[in-house]
Protein backbone atom coordinates (compact mmCIF):
# COMPACT_ATOMS: atom_id res chain seq x y z
CA UNK A 1 0.00 0.00 0.00
CA UNK A 2 1.17 3.50 -0.79
CA UNK A 3 2.66 5.30 2.23
CA UNK A 4 0.44 8.39 1.86
CA UNK A 5 -2.75 6.32 1.60
CA UNK A 6 -1.75 4.37 4.69
CA UNK A 7 -1.12 7.59 6.65
CA UNK A 8 -4.45 9.01 5.46
CA UNK A 9 -6.28 5.95 6.85
CA UNK A 10 -4.51 6.43 10.19
CA UNK A 11 -5.51 10.14 10.15
CA UNK A 12 -9.17 9.23 9.62
CA UNK A 13 -9.02 6.67 12.44
CA UNK A 14 -7.56 9.29 14.81
CA UNK A 15 -10.10 11.96 13.74
CA UNK A 16 -13.01 9.62 14.61
CA UNK A 17 -11.96 9.83 18.25
CA UNK A 18 -10.34 13.28 18.52
CA UNK A 19 -12.41 16.46 18.19
CA UNK A 20 -11.84 19.98 19.46
CA UNK A 21 -14.20 22.53 20.97
CA UNK A 22 -13.79 26.25 21.56
CA UNK A 23 -12.71 25.66 25.18
CA UNK A 24 -10.58 22.59 24.39
CA UNK A 25 -9.40 22.85 20.76
CA UNK A 26 -7.57 20.23 18.73
CA UNK A 27 -3.82 20.79 18.32
CA UNK A 28 -3.25 19.47 14.80
CA UNK A 29 0.31 18.85 13.58
CA UNK A 30 1.32 18.58 9.91
CA UNK A 31 4.85 17.52 9.09
CA UNK A 32 6.40 17.88 5.65
CA UNK A 33 9.96 16.97 4.76
CA UNK A 34 11.21 20.51 5.27
CA UNK A 35 8.72 22.27 7.55
CA UNK A 36 6.29 21.61 10.41
CA UNK A 37 2.95 23.30 11.07
CA UNK A 38 0.65 23.36 14.11
CA UNK A 39 -2.93 24.64 14.40
CA UNK A 40 -5.45 24.99 17.20
CA UNK A 41 -8.79 24.06 15.65
CA UNK A 42 -12.36 24.38 16.95
CA UNK A 43 -14.15 21.52 15.18
CA UNK A 44 -17.64 22.62 16.21
CA UNK A 45 -17.38 25.77 14.06
CA UNK A 46 -14.57 24.58 11.78
CA UNK A 47 -12.35 27.55 12.63
CA UNK A 48 -8.62 27.75 13.18
CA UNK A 49 -8.06 29.65 16.43
CA UNK A 50 -4.26 29.93 16.22
CA UNK A 51 -1.49 28.66 13.96
CA UNK A 52 2.29 28.41 14.08
CA UNK A 53 4.88 27.01 11.71
CA UNK A 54 8.60 26.68 11.19
CA UNK A 55 8.23 29.26 8.37
CA UNK A 56 7.58 32.12 10.83
CA UNK A 57 10.29 34.76 10.59
CA UNK A 58 11.73 34.36 14.10
CA UNK A 59 11.90 30.54 13.79
CA UNK A 60 13.06 30.37 10.15
CA UNK A 61 15.88 32.86 10.84
CA UNK A 62 17.53 30.44 13.28
CA UNK A 63 20.06 27.92 12.05
CA UNK A 64 19.00 24.96 14.15
CA UNK A 65 18.14 21.33 13.40
CA UNK A 66 14.55 20.61 12.38
CA UNK A 67 13.76 18.96 15.72
CA UNK A 68 14.76 22.14 17.60
CA UNK A 69 12.67 24.27 15.26
CA UNK A 70 9.75 21.91 15.92
CA UNK A 71 10.08 22.55 19.64
CA UNK A 72 10.04 26.30 18.94
CA UNK A 73 6.82 25.84 16.94
CA UNK A 74 5.26 24.11 19.96
CA UNK A 75 6.29 26.96 22.25
CA UNK A 76 4.96 29.51 19.74
CA UNK A 77 1.53 27.84 19.51
CA UNK A 78 1.40 27.66 23.32
CA UNK A 79 2.09 31.42 23.58
CA UNK A 80 -0.66 32.16 21.06
CA UNK A 81 -3.07 29.86 22.93
CA UNK A 82 -2.39 31.51 26.27
CA UNK A 83 -3.03 34.91 24.66
CA UNK A 84 -6.46 33.56 23.65
CA UNK A 85 -7.03 32.19 27.16
CA UNK A 86 -6.71 28.52 26.15
CA UNK A 87 -4.94 26.24 28.62
CA UNK A 88 -6.00 22.74 27.52
CA UNK A 89 -6.25 21.02 24.14
CA UNK A 90 -6.38 17.57 22.54
CA UNK A 91 -3.37 16.45 20.49
CA UNK A 92 -3.79 15.27 16.90
CA UNK A 93 -0.57 13.80 15.53
CA UNK A 94 -1.99 13.76 11.99
CA UNK A 95 -1.21 10.14 11.18
CA UNK A 96 2.47 10.49 12.07
CA UNK A 97 4.19 8.49 14.76
CA UNK A 98 4.49 10.24 18.14
CA UNK A 99 8.24 10.46 17.74
CA UNK A 100 10.88 12.91 16.60
CA UNK A 101 9.56 16.24 15.32
CA UNK A 102 5.92 15.54 16.20
CA UNK A 103 6.92 14.74 19.77
CA UNK A 104 9.12 17.88 19.85
CA UNK A 105 6.07 20.03 19.00
CA UNK A 106 4.13 18.39 21.83
CA UNK A 107 6.99 18.88 24.29
CA UNK A 108 7.39 22.52 23.28
CA UNK A 109 3.65 23.13 23.71
CA UNK A 110 3.75 21.52 27.16
CA UNK A 111 6.71 23.70 28.13
CA UNK A 112 4.76 26.73 26.93
CA UNK A 113 1.91 25.87 29.28
CA UNK A 114 -0.60 23.87 27.21
CA UNK A 115 -2.04 20.77 28.85
CA UNK A 116 -3.15 17.67 26.94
Amino acid sequence: MDKLIKRQKIRYRIRKKVAGTSTKPRLSVFRSNAEIYAQLIDDTTGQTLAAASSREKDIAAQTAPKIDKSKMVGESIARKASALGITTCVFDRGGNLYHGRVKAVADGARQGGLQF
